[in-house]
């Protein structure tokens, strides 16, 4: 990412709206917009915004697991998984 070409203040960003979302859209990369000369919003492509939140998403579950594993919240890996095929099965007998 290039801050120096992708932070734009907010008189730019009134007057140049279609060419700011083309550019985001185009490079893939955020666009800082500021006011005052302070950092105000951030402007991104919806596919890196998806890509944001399913990173995030994924680096909660690493958390809550390594919190979980601190925590000695942990069960063996043979009663999960007889577990899990005891779900499956009801499943399927309930399909029947």
């Amino acid at each position: 990412m290039q801050f120096a070409t992708d932070i734009k203040p907010i008189s730019w960003l009134k007057s140049n709206a279609k060419q700011m979302l083309e550019t985001v859209d185009e490079t893939g990369n955020p666009m800082i917009i500021t006011q005052n000369g302070e950092a105000k919003a951030v402007v991104m492509n919806v596919r890196a915004y998806d890509q944001m939140q399913e990173s995030l998403a994924l680096l909660r579950i690493l958390a809550d697991s390594s919190a979980d594993v601190e925590a000695g919240r942990l069960r063996d890996s043979n009663e999960v998984f007889a577990d899990l095929h005891g779900m499956i099965a009801a499943r399927r007998d309930a399909r029947k």
